[in-house]
């Protein structure tokens, strides 16, 4: 089993920054996916970002809305990966979930769907007001 729990969200202004953690105990792999999602109210959850490390290397992958504003990164010592929030908007606003996929290196079809991942953190709410 892997335990993975989210810290990090809060209330921001347009413009500030945020940054999420996701701290993962219990099995380790040698290859895997942790992806970061996002799900506002009344909306389906949606692909952020992810970082997967396979025998192909280290790889990150970020959606449309957010490259260029967010950055994922990991802290092998404390077993945690970090999702850095620039210049956040009021369409930020949701609750962020860590998730990880055992395995890979899988297709970016497989990176940003939420259906393939195994394990999920609780979620951390994330608020940007204007």
């Amino acid at each position: 089993q892997v335990q993975l729990v989210e810290s990090g969200g809060g209330s921001v202004q347009a413009g500030g920054s945020l940054r999420l953690s996701c701290a993962a105990s219990g099995r380790t792999f040698s290859s895997y996916t942790m992806g970061w999602f996002r799900q506002a109210p009344g909306k389906e959850r949606e692909f952020v970002g992810a970082i997967s490390y396979s025998w192909k290397g280290r790889s990150t992958y970020y959606s449309d809305s957010v490259k260029g504003r967010f950055t994922i990164s990991r802290d092998n010592a404390k077993n945690t990966v970090y999702l850095q929030m620039n210049s956040l908007k009021p369409e930020d606003t949701a609750v962020y979930y860590c998730a990880i996929r055992p395995g890979g290196p899988d297709p970016i079809r497989v990176v940003t769907d939420p259906q393939g991942y195994d394990y999920w953190g609780q979620g951390t709410q994330v608020t940007v007001s204007s």
